[in-house]
């Protein structure tokens, strides 16, 4: 799976880059059929504490799935997005099985 990663705003450091890499590929376990993942991350202007912004696009065969999560911290953003996108990975084997 290619993962390929915007940043908005801001220059990513290594460490975040292989966060990155690291969580969002470990979503290929739950679907070998995945060609890539979008990942963007970007700054809210908002004044707010949860100002950080993660959006991953997963490039599927037929529908992509596509999760945005908010956060105060952009490790917390893109954790809360993995742990999404393995509800709906999960969810859809599931549902394949049943048919």
């Amino acid at each position: 799976m290619k993962i390929n990663l915007q940043t908005l705003k801001f220059k990513a450091k290594q460490d975040l880059i292989d966060f990155v890499d690291e969580k969002v590929g470990k979503l290929s376990r739950f679907d070998d059929k995945i060609i890539s993942a979008d990942v963007t991350l970007s700054l809210d202007g908002a004044a707010v504490p949860e100002n950080k912004t993660c959006d991953i696009r997963l490039i599927v065969p037929g529908n992509d799935d596509f999760v945005k999560k908010n956060a105060a911290s952009f490790e917390e953003a893109i954790q809360n997005c993995v742990d999404a996108l393995q509800k709906i990975l999960q969810r859809k084997k599931v549902q394949e099985r049943v048919k």
